[in-house]
């Protein structure tokens, strides 16, 4: 199969943007993801620990 240049150069671009943009979408995610864990874990401070939480008030 004969491929002209220009085509090979167009298509090595465009994989090459499709994996720019995968990575842009997974560290997107990874950021998302970190703040969604750290938002729940703020949340969860100072509250009791279900059922390994003493049953006296905490001294604060």
């Amino acid at each position: 199969m004969l491929m002209l240049p220009d085509t090979m150069l167009a298509l090595a671009n465009d994989r090459r943007r499709e994996l720019i943009a995968e990575a842009d979408r997974e560290r997107l995610l990874t950021s998302a993801r970190r703040a969604r864990r750290a938002r729940n874990a703020v949340a969860v401070r100072g509250q009791p620990d279900g059922t390994l939480a003493s049953c006296e008030p905490s001294a604060r």
